[in-house]
């Protein structure tokens, strides 16, 4: 496959993130669709926020891709889209710094995230959360299981 069609393999991607208390145990959870194909990652943190758990969905979504391609990515939350399409550039431009000279919260999940997001062409999309779309649903599912087994290993 040349690197155009590479390029051309286009995969869905549906994120969420949650926390038990904020901060408290989180959970991350994604799916990646593509020709007819799924596949569920999830994971957690034990002592974490909410913001941090749906910035390490989209990026272990799309560092599970093997190759680069085109991607549909679907979050609720806002604090995701909007940072990746409106302020990140500002940010860097700042040298990592707010508007109000302030320093980016969770900068080292955004630099990761600018990473991750190099090797593909990228669509953001922003879904509402909590109101029955079902990949959102699936997902926010993920990363509640993302918290269980946190929970499960830090009372084992």
């Amino acid at each position: 496959m040349s690197a155009a069609e590479e390029v051309a393999v286009r995969v869905e991607l549906y994120s969420d993130g949650a926390c038990s208390g904020n901060p408290g145990p989180g959970g991350w959870g994604c799916i990646l669709r593509w020709k007819g194909q799924e596949k569920e990652l999830w994971g957690g943190e034990a002592h974490t926020t909410n913001n941090r758990m749906e910035l390490l969905a989209v990026i272990n979504g799309l560092s599970g891709l093997k190759r680069p391609c085109r991607v549909d990515v679907y979050t609720d939350s806002q604090y995701v889209q909007k940072g990746i399409s409106e302020w990140l550039r500002g940010w860097k431009f700042r040298g990592w710094k707010t508007a109000d000279n302030k320093p980016v919260k969770n900068a080292d999940l955004w630099r990761a995230l600018d990473e991750a997001q190099a090797r593909h062409s990228v669509a953001w999309h922003w879904v509402k959360g909590h109101a029955g779309h079902p990949e959102n649903e699936r997902a926010d599912a993920l990363a509640r299981k993302g918290i269980q087994e946190i929970r499960a290993g830090a009372a084992g």
